[in-house]
């Protein structure tokens, strides 16, 4: 399964599919006192209706340095909690999944897409009153946390989402140490002078902290935040593809480390109960990769500017069908039947013919080409 860099696909989809499997050796009543529980929608009102059952959810990586070691903050070279305190969204990912639970749509979202953030208290005085006004999108989470965030993201694309995912730097990196490190495969060299990131072209299995590294590299291409988003997406395929193996499910030690660390590093909204886990695991062991769709919400600048500012602009028209089709649970490539010409054969049935406008990718490609 696909998309960003490090997170959601370890929790509703990986770790619920794990999950499943290894219930009767854990125990429902060690899953839940596993999981952190935060507060997120009860302060949010008049919020979309909903005209599906399927399920919407928003995973959120923050850079938070809270549970890194010294030597892994040096490794990352990244601040201390007291140089960069609190955290900030470095990651978002909007995860739909269908009624049926037969199709999964992985949506990233640009950190600096240019939205309207709502009316909100001062994260500096506690009580001064900000009105709406046009922002980066990882702002809203900066001056509100995940309700604001939620808030924003719903105002820009009307749809209603269900529940809220947080995984922090440690915990990316502890799930992807538990797994054995993760395959990636560039196609070119990468030195990123910011990430600290140096891989030649080729294939390199990640540990940890180097995967992080890898999901936050975005100065060596000129392509920023989409190239970045784009190596995320491919990198949750290869957790995907890596956490439902054989080689984690029936190896009980690999197994075992895997859900605690995916566990203990998250924090789901206090509305999702272990007993949706495990009944939305049931419902998606059988997911084809084929059937999980990543992509990047539909652009119509990826470089613009506002009020001195470095934006992303969404493509409204695009922008707007794609939403309309997450919010009614539609799918988002089409079949189309062309019209048969005048010289065709009578008998002849015109071959279908697939339209992607959203331009997404399926869980089981890889970067260098190759479907695994």
């Amino acid at each position: 399964m696909k998309s960003t860099r490090a997170i959601r696909i370890i929790t509703s989809l990986s770790v619920g599919i794990v999950l499943v499997s290894s219930v009767s050796s854990f125990g429902l009543g060690q899953v839940s006192s596993s999981i952190a529980r935060i507060n997120v929608f009860d302060s949010l009102d008049d919020r979309p209706e909903k005209t599906s059952k399927a399920e919407n959810y928003l995973l959120v990586g923050s850079d938070t340095r809270e549970g890194l070691t010294k030597e892994q903050m040096r490794a990352l070279r990244v601040g201390s909690t007291a140089t960069a305190a609190g955290g900030r969204s470095d990651t978002m990912l909007l995860i739909h999944l269908s009624k049926s639970r037969d199709r999964v749509y992985i949506i990233s979202l640009p950190r600096d897409s240019l939205v309207t953030i709502p009316e909100h208290i001062s994260s500096s005085d506690k009580k001064t009153m900000v009105s709406a006004r046009l922002g980066k999108l990882n702002s809203a989470f900066s001056y509100g946390g995940a309700p604001l965030l939620i808030e924003t993201i719903e105002l820009a694309t009307s749809i209603k989402i269900d529940h809220y995912v947080e995984v922090s730097f440690a915990g990316f990196a502890g799930i992807v140490d538990a797994l054995g490190g993760i395959e990636v495969c560039t196609k070119v060299d990468i030195d990123d002078p910011q990430s600290h990131l140096v891989l030649s072209a080729g294939v390199h299995t990640l540990d940890g902290i180097e995967s992080l590294k890898y999901v936050r590299t975005r100065d060596f291409d000129g392509r920023g935040d989409i190239g970045r988003m784009a190596r995320q997406q491919q990198f949750m395929s290869a957790v995907m593809r890596k956490a439902t193996s054989s080689g984690t499910l029936l190896n009980p030690f690999k197994l075992k480390n895997f859900i605690n660390a995916s566990l203990a590093s998250v924090k789901l909204d206090a509305g999702l109960a272990p007993n949706d886990l495990l009944t939305l695991a049931k419902q998606m062991k059988n997911l084809s990769s084929g059937n999980v769709r990543t992509l990047t919400v539909p652009l119509s600048n990826a470089n613009g500017r506002y009020d001195g500012l470095s934006v992303v602009i969404w493509d409204e028209v695009l922008g707007a069908d794609l939403w309309t089709r997450v919010r009614d649970d539609l799918p988002l490539v089409d079949e189309v039947t062309p019209t048969p010409s005048a010289s065709a054969s009578a008998s002849a049935k015109p071959t279908p013919v697939i339209v992607d406008k959203f331009k997404t990718r399926t869980a089981d490609e890889n970067p260098c080409g190759e479907i695994k």
